[in-house]
């Protein structure tokens, strides 16, 4: 019925099937989210979803047969908490979120993914969920997964602590590309900074989202496709773009194929 469908991501309960899907994927990106259900290997198509707002989303079966949902969360903070706290309304359980990202750090490069283990969470948003001291964990059940996934298809991956900020340009001290002539004398060397916390990378929507699972209560992860070197400048590599993309996209979907059934 149409009053059970949510609010803005457009579906319902009963649209997801009989059973519950084993999983979300999580993309900022609908065309992302697109290429996952229509154009990656392995995956079959059940049904479209939503259009709803540009939510693109799917129902899919992965290879091994699980069936998930492919959700687009839109850019930023805001946007994914709403995304997320619906599918968590509809009973979903598990949720990876399958992003791009960019390297503060010598070693991790343009091509590579990263899974995050934690973040620290610099976002609004998140201040409507919990207090700035509460924890942005990743589940290490579905971390690990994504571990193991990773290693047997033989990517170039990374673990560590992820910078979730709110903005592409100021927070992330981007001024070269950036429009906005100044820059606030809190975030100049922040980059820096960061990167002497042993921090890997900035982005812009894990920390909320590791915070939601812990207070509502469901299993969080995510994997990055790192498109843009902060060492060597703030350009992004389109070169790599869709081969990294492509490797985030396989560990994920790798991992929940793989992972117990048993694990929460």
């Amino acid at each position: 019925m149409e009053e059970e469908r949510k609010y803005h991501i457009g579906f319902g309960r009963r649209d997801l099937g009989d059973d519950l899907p084993f999983a979300a994927v999580l993309c900022g990106d609908p065309a992302r989210t697109r290429r996952i259900a229509t154009a990656f290997p392995g995956v079959e198509l059940i049904r479209p979803l939503s259009e709803n707002r540009g939510l693109a989303s799917f129902l899919v079966r992965i290879p091994g047969g699980r069936k998930i949902v492919c959700a687009t969360s839109g850019m930023g903070a805001p946007s994914l908490s709403i995304v997320a706290n619906e599918l968590a309304a509809l009973g979903l359980s598990r949720m990876i979120r399958v992003g791009t990202t960019g390297s503060i750090q010598d070693p991790v490069r343009a091509g590579s993914v990263i899974i995050t283990r934690a973040a620290l969470c610099a976002q609004g948003a998140s201040l409507d969920i919990a207090p700035p001291e509460y924890p942005a964990a990743a589940d290490p059940f579905l971390t690990m997964a994504l571990v193991q996934a990773a290693r047997e298809l033989k990517v170039d991956w990374h673990m560590g602590v992820t910078a979730s900020v709110d903005t592409f340009f100021e927070g992330q001290e981007r001024t070269l590309t950036s429009a906005n002539p100044y820059l606030l004398r809190r975030l100049q060397g922040i980059t820096e900074e960061y990167r002497r916390l042993n921090i890997l990378n900035f982005e812009m929507e894990c920390g909320t989202l590791l915070k939601m699972s812990g207070v509502y209560g469901f299993a969080a992860g995510c994997v990055c496709a790192v498109i843009d070197d902060r060492t060597t400048g703030e350009c992004i590599d389109l070169s790599l773009k869709e081969r990294a993309e492509a490797d985030a996209i396989g560990v994920a979907l790798k991992a929940l194929e793989d992972m117990d059934a048993g694990c929460p």
